[in-house]
């Protein structure tokens, strides 16, 4: 009876880490993909040099929100993009959409030296940089 006790409980439990795991494989290669793509297709964006200082990087937000065709709700709280909460991935998100909206040209990811252009996708969780 003992033995029947222990594998019931054990069920739920298999098939929980199980599921958890699939997700995480079907997730890995929806990233795995994007990523890719953006290889393939010379995808750029710009972030935030992660050695500037917290006041030059609220200063980048600012100005990088208050353009035309930049929305930077992805960074407020339940935004996609409020995680991580600090001012590093804040600022990369906000110089991104900038960036974008400015036309992508190579000055327009600037901010008085505290950007930089890569090209491996930034994107972290459910955070999805667009290109």
């Amino acid at each position: 009876m003992a033995a029947t006790t222990k594998s019931v409980t054990f069920l739920p439990i298999a098939l929980a880490i199980l599921l958890s795991f699939t997700a995480c494989i079907e997730s890995r290669t929806f990233d795995n993909e994007r990523k890719l793509q953006a290889n393939e297709t010379g995808a750029a964006w710009c972030i935030a040099k992660p050695s500037t200082d917290n006041e030059r990087l609220h200063h980048n937000i600012d100005y990088s929100c208050r353009h035309n065709g930049v929305y930077c709700e992805l960074i407020q709280p339940g935004g996609s993009c409020f995680h991580p909460d600090n001012a590093v991935s804040h600022a990369s998100v906000a110089m991104n959409l900038y960036y974008i909206a400015a036309g992508k040209h190579p000055w327009d990811c600037h901010f008085n030296g505290s950007a930089l252009i890569v090209t491996a996708d930034p994107s972290i969780g459910n955070c999805i940089y667009p290109m």
